[in-house]
């Protein structure tokens, strides 16, 4: 069975929680059964399964960085907003900063 757009409710592919990112020295060295007598043809479902996974750890690659860049916005938003209520309220003895 292919797991060609195979798709969970929240738009990622689904994997199992045992599911392990492939390596790079797993795609170099992936083979493929050859189909057919005497044909030097590849099974299609074997390659497309293959290439949902490869998809799959390459989209989680891209979604890493985006996430990081978005956590680090609500951050500096967050740290701006505290840094602006400290300065409206001022020191103790009534000078502002």
């Amino acid at each position: 069975m292919s797991l060609r757009n195979h798709k969970t409710g929240t738009g990622g592919t689904y994997r199992s929680g045992a599911y392990l990112s492939l390596l790079p020295w797993q795609v170099r060295e992936r083979r493929f059964k050859p189909v057919g007598f005497r044909r030097r043809a590849l099974d299609p479902d074997d390659v497309y399964a293959f290439l949902d996974r490869v998809a799959g750890d390459m989209a989680n690659v891209y979604a890493a960085p985006a996430a990081s860049r978005r956590e680090t916005a609500l951050i500096k938003d967050a740290l701006r907003r505290r840094q602006s209520d400290q300065a409206s309220v001022g020191d103790p003895r009534g000078d502002q900063r």
